[in-house]
Formats: structure tokens, sequence, C-alpha cells
């Protein structure tokens, strides 16, 4: 007898019906950019369709998100200036603080995420308090509860702390919760490694460090086991989510992570995958939508809970009109 798995494979509604890994525009977490100005909608060069917004256009930004059915937006601020606390990350005048305010009042089912780290608004571009030519960790986590409270006041639904020190999720869930704020959940960048598909990002946060690199707090690409343990001492230390970035290049990070993990896990498709696909898609070598599609439903298959990427409008588009040639459910 021949055995013939392609009888599964044969019309576009056969394998919609039998198609294990369902992706869903409610699994995304569109990254936005945002700066002080007005009217400001400043493409950026390394990552094609994407953009540095100002309060005003960022409202109108998670507007159309929200219509295509995404769920939540993650935020990074431009500030106005810098210092080697990154003290304007945690004023109340803030850049990120002003636009949760404003999308929470135009969109308030929006679920707002917000980075929480220093890199951004230190004028040495490090993600923490520098003492030695290094990250003094136990002195950037209290900045980083600051930081934290200040987005939660603001009206943030979750906090992500990507800065990869030591203790920061025990730190900033007791701040938070010592300031009332105890509905407020943590979405932890728990295994986040020392990544060269950071790049765009970089370009696009001005957040590229002055001098070194991060390799002393961010996590060696070669390690597996440690990553459980980052994953297991979040969740211990009251994460709500945790994330692994980068996702296209750790798969095998996500999935592991996912059979250790009893609270959901997000996976980053960062800057430097995103880039990747559009200047390969501009050169006519591969077809960037199908690319996109595959590259989102690994991410899935591999155990991703929620997918944090910049194709997310892109993705929410295909899924809300065509997949494989038959209408997906969006649900």
């Amino acid at each position: 007898m021949i055995i013939r798995p392609r009888r599964l494979r044969r019309t576009p509604a056969i394998r919609q019906m039998v198609r294990e890994t369902a992706l869903s525009v409610k699994d995304f977490i569109s990254p936005i950019f945002v700066k002080h100005g007005k009217g400001q909608k400043n493409p950026i060069p390394s990552m094609p369709g994407q953009y540095q917004f100002s309060v005003d256009t960022v409202v109108k930004e998670t507007e159309a998100l929200w219509s295509m059915g995404i769920p939540s937006v993650i935020l990074f601020g431009l500030p106005d200036e810098k210092d080697p606390m990154g003290s304007r990350s945690w004023a109340p005048d803030g850049i990120v603080q002003r636009a949760i305010s404003a999308i929470k009042d135009r969109v308030p089912e929006m679920v707002i995420i917000t980075d929480v780290c220093l890199c951004e608004y230190t004028d040495h571009g490090h993600c923490g308090v520098i003492k030695d030519n290094d990250v003094d960790n136990d002195a950037t986590l209290e900045l980083l509860a600051r930081q934290a409270v200040s987005h939660a006041k603001a009206g943030a639904d979750f906090v992500a702390p990507s800065d990869m020190m030591d203790g920061r999720v025990s730190i900033i869930r007791n701040a938070l919760d010592d300031e009332d704020y105890k509905n407020t959940g943590i979405l932890s960048y728990s295994v986040k490694y020392a990544s060269a598909f950071y790049g765009p990002f970089r370009d696009a946060a001005d957040s590229a460090p002055s001098f070194g690199d991060r390799k002393s707090y961010q996590m060696d690409p070669a390690n597996a086991l440690e990553a459980l343990k980052e994953a297991e001492l979040d969740i211990e230390e009251g994460a709500d989510i945790i994330m692994v970035k980068p996702a296209l290049a750790y798969l095998d990070i996500i999935r592991q992570v996912r059979d250790l993990s009893l609270v959901p896990v997000a996976a980053y498709n960062v800057s430097g995958e995103y880039a990747m696909v559009k200047a390969a898609e501009m050169k006519g070598w591969i077809d960037g939508e199908k690319v996109m599609m595959e590259m989102l439903t690994a991410m899935k298959r591999a155990g991703a809970d929620l997918i944090l990427t910049y194709f997310a409008k892109e993705a929410a588009y295909v899924l809300n009109h065509s997949y494989d040639d038959v209408k997906v459910s969006s649900k």
C-alpha cells in the first residue's frame, strides 16, 4: 500500500482544514517609534515602510492598526535631550508618557506596552548607569523602576524591561505595587541575545552605544541553557509574559522556552530580520509577502504566543484578505 500524505495538500480548502499552525492578527504587537515635534512621520532609511512619529501622527497610526484588528503596540521613545542617567525616560512630560496618554484618549482599548530601558535616553547609549566603563547593574535598577512607574502612571498596560539587568523584574514589580499599579503587567525581555540583527533599530531609535558593546549584559548567541535560566528567573520575579529576542535565528530557543513556561511567550521579529526581507524584496530576489508570512508562521509554530513585528500592518492585511487563496479568520 502507498501512503499518500499529498491527499491533505490537494486544494487550498483542504490545506486550511488541516493546517496545524494558525497565525492570527491578534498575535501581533506593532513596534512604534515616537519623537517630539508635530506632524512628523519621518521614514527610517534602514527599515523601509517604518517611521518615527510625533504624538499627533502616532495617534493616527494606532487608530489604523486598531481598525485592522491589531490589538497592541509597543512604544520606543526618542527624547528631546539626553544625559548620563537617562533622566528623560521617567519625566512626566517625556515623549513616551505623552504618547501613552494621547493614544489612550483616542483608542482606549489598544493594549499599550512600553519599552523600559535607558539606552535611548543616555548620552552614552548604554542601557544603564556607567561605572568603570561598564553598566552598573544595581545602580541601574532604581532608574528602571522610576521609568516603569512613570509609564504606568501615564496609562501603560504593560511595561517591558529590555535592559537585561539582573533582578530588574522583581524591582519593577515591587515599585509598581508600592505605587498601587498592581494591574500593570510586565512583559520581560527575558532572553535577549547580543545580536547583530539589531542594527536598523539602533538607527531608528538613535540608541547605538558610543563605546564598547552590550555583551556584558546581553546574552551570548551560543548559549541555550542560559536562556532557560533567564526565563525561569523572570517568571519567579513576577513577569506576566516573557520574550525571546531575536526570533528568526532563535526558533529553537522559542521552542525550549515555550516548553518550560506556564506564562505566555512572545518573540521579537527584530529590525534586521525585517530589513533583510525588505532589501531582498526591493532587489527582486524574493517574494517579500510570502517570505514574511513564512517567517511569522515559523515563529508561531516554534511556540510564540505573541509576535512583536514591524510586519504587523502588512501581515494583518494579508490575513484579513487572503492567505493561500483561502480567507483566514483573524479571530
